[in-house]
């Protein structure tokens, strides 16, 4: 993909959303102009099947034809967010011009599926008004622009678009007055005239409906719904049973459903509305995060599918889900966890391992390789969900398969002169080696395996696992402690460039090059001294050193000093992060809000948490990033690993009586 495709894709498509919904198996990103983006179906990673969805209004006093509620250059104006206490998201749209306000609705309906879009348009002038709403979709169905069929079908007053496996029907409730499939439907809609035909090769259609003659002060309402089904006969049924119901029907059953999921959800447990505001909407979004129907959990909505600036995110990582887990854990949604590790056993290889990340389906997605601590934090996520359901055996006899060969793995893969684990990528995914985050990780997973061998009666196992872990926080404490920096080295064995080792050979720096196979050699420098926020990890929530250990005391301020943005704070990942700017991460400030409140240090714990209160976008949503010049949202949305950081700092304090 060139530049310029590049930016023709994002102008229908942007790295940043304002708002998600969905019902955990169908979920769409959405635009506060009511612009849906992307729509998902049926997992909420992959596929995504929409190219472009627009829709407007032709005016019986407007000239030019259709006003598209989404251009930015149209004069719309609107005022968006979520329905309190529900994931569906409203946008109320008016024009300094036109005399009509248009509020659109968008809800999944649970256990359908079925997208949602209410339109209520009310006069606002003083004279009748004549208006027709149009819709425009244009579906890249399987993400693929290729054998695409769209389709009139009369008898249903339905839009059709069919590719292989996927079909998606578009009506209304409403009977709709024109239609055009293919053939140059985007210039017949936006000239407010569709020329009706029938059906062509094409990702595209339009239809539209006539409002007739609206009376000052009057509303109308027009459902649109999307059904989606594995075929034709599928979407099309699906069609007809949302039209089956008054709109008003399916949106109390939207209702209904998330207050049913917040009834059963632990409450938060501060007054601060602020931070209740953001307890809930963290639950909600949670959730949509968690697969329906294999209950894997996603990093966040995919947002960059060509891969243009980073790798995607709409993947399973076993290093999130342990954090979000362990937040589901804490917030009463324990259930929520315990599909999430049955489905992990399902992705876990045959050598034991886990890879670094998944598809919803359990097979391997795009990675960089082996990253270890993805593995070993799923068994240590797992203990944690055992402790929180109060030992349920059910649950200990379904994982401990999977746990012994994931232990068994982690032990081949440390280094018998070192006891540490061998090169693999870091938790950033930026760089190979024997990372001390990876390292903590792996003793926080071979301590719980351990744990669960001892319920199995597995003494042996479980003292050779212990030894095992035993061994690695003796040779981080001996080998990975940085005197001048205060710090614990981010990593030994650093693999860089040839230019890189060079230069660090230069300044006086120790490595070594390994000579690989077929004549390739490996530079590699003994010691990563990067100040990195993941170092925390060695305490917060592996427990390798303690809490109140000076060296993990001395560090926590090292991180702080060096890692706090100067302009608007937030902690940085890392010294020198380049990555979309070197921004500060919502996920990181909460991480060391989670340290400083272990340490007792309950006023800076909450200024930081505070710090990701400031930081929700516009809906209420957090990001990974915010920008460090601006503090406005810099990147992904929403990410789900904060929301989980956001959670479990809440309870944090709030077990300890420091959050009113």
């Amino acid at each position: 993909m060139n530049e310029q495709q590049l930016q023709d894709h994002l102008r229908k498509k942007p790295y940043l959303v304002d708002a998600i919904a969905g019902n955990s198996s169908m979920l769409v990103s959405l635009g506060r102009s009511g612009r849906l983006y992307r729509l998902w179906w049926p997992h909420i990673d992959y596929p995504q099947h929409v190219d472009e969805i627009r829709t407007g209004l032709r005016l019986g006093t407007t000239p030019g034809g259709v006003t598209w509620f989404d251009d930015p250059d149209a004069g719309w104006q609107h005022a968006a967010n979520y329905v309190p206490h529900t994931n569906a998201y409203r946008v109320v749209s008016t024009h300094p011009e036109y005399p009509v306000t248009v509020e659109q609705t968008d809800f999944a309906v649970p256990g359908q599926p079925l997208m949602a879009r209410g339109y209520r348009l009310t006069n606002t002038g003083q004279e009748a008004l004549r208006a027709e709403l149009f819709h425009y979709g244009s579906f890249h169905v399987m993400d693929n622009s290729l054998y695409m069929t769209t389709e009139f079908v009369g008898d249903q007053d339905a839009m059709l678009h069919f590719r292989h496996r996927y079909a998606f029907a578009i009506g209304s409730s409403e009977v709709c007055s024109g239609y055009q499939a293919g053939q140059g439907s985007w210039h017949g809609a936006s000239n407010g005239y569709l020329n009706g035909n029938r059906i062509d090769m094409k990702s595209d259609g339009a239809l539209k409906w006539n409002l007739s003659s609206l009376e000052p002060g009057q509303s109308v309402l027009i459902p649109l719904y999307i059904a989606a089904g594995h075929s034709r006969n599928d979407a099309l049924d699906a069609l007809r049973q949302a039209k089956g119901r008054e709109y008003g029907q399916w949106y109390a059953d939207m209702e209904s459903y998330w207050a049913k999921y917040l009834a059963n959800a632990a409450p938060c447990p501060s007054e601060d509305g602020a931070i209740a505001a953001l307890y809930e909407r963290s639950l909600l979004g949670m959730k949509l995060m968690a697969d329906e129907a294999t209950g894997t959990i996603v990093a966040a909505p995919e947002f960059d599918e060509h891969f243009s600036r980073c790798g995607g995110y709409a993947y399973s990582w076993g290093r999130d889900a342990a954090f979000v887990t362990t937040a589901f854990n804490k917030a009463g949604l324990g259930e929520l966890s315990e599909k999430f590790y049955e489905w992990a056993i399902t992705a876990q290889e045959p050598d034991g391992s886990w890879q670094q990340r998944h598809y919803n389906d359990g097979s391997l997605a795009p990675h960089w390789g082996l990253q270890i601590d993805e593995g070993a934090s799923l068994l240590w996520g797992m203990w944690e969900f055992y402790l929180h359901s109060g030992e349920k055996e059910t649950f200990l006899e379904r994982v401990w398969p999977a746990v012994e060969k994931g232990a068994a793995f982690l032990v081949r893969f440390l280094d018998p002169a070192t006891g540490l684990p061998l090169p693999s990528m870091d938790l950033w995914e930026e760089r190979e080696g024997v990372h001390v985050y990876s390292s903590s990780a792996v003793y926080g997973g071979l301590t719980a395996a351990a744990s669960f061998a001892r319920r199995k009666g597995q003494s042996d196992l479980a003292e050779q696992w212990d030894l095992a872990a035993s061994r690695i926080g003796s040779s981080l404490e001996e080998r990975c402690w940085n005197e001048s920096k205060g710090s614990y080295y981010r990593g030994l064995n650093l693999k860089v460039s040839r230019e890189a080792y060079d230069e660090a050979r230069r300044q006086g720096e120790s490595g070594f090059v390994q000579q690989l196979d077929k004549g390739y050699e490996k530079h590699v420098l003994d010691f990563d001294p990067i100040v990195d926020i993941s170092l925390l990890g060695i305490s917060v929530p592996f427990n390798v050193v303690p809490v109140e250990s000076p060296r993990m005391t001395r560090m926590a301020d090292t991180i702080e000093r060096l890692l706090t943005s100067p302009i608007v704070g937030g902690i940085k990942r890392y010294e020198n992060d380049t990555y979309i700017g070197g921004n500060p991460w919502i996920l990181t400030t909460l991480w060391l809000s989670h340290y400083r409140t272990l340490q007792g240090r309950y006023e800076d714990a909450r200024k930081l948490l505070d710090f990701a209160v400031k930081h929700v976008t516009s809906s209420g949503l957090l990001p990974e990033q915010v920008d460090r010049d601006t503090g406005n949202t810099a990147w992904v949305v929403p990410l789900t690993w904060s929301h989980a950081m956001f959670l479990l700092a809440v309870h944090l304090l709030a077990e300890r009586g420091q959050l009113q």
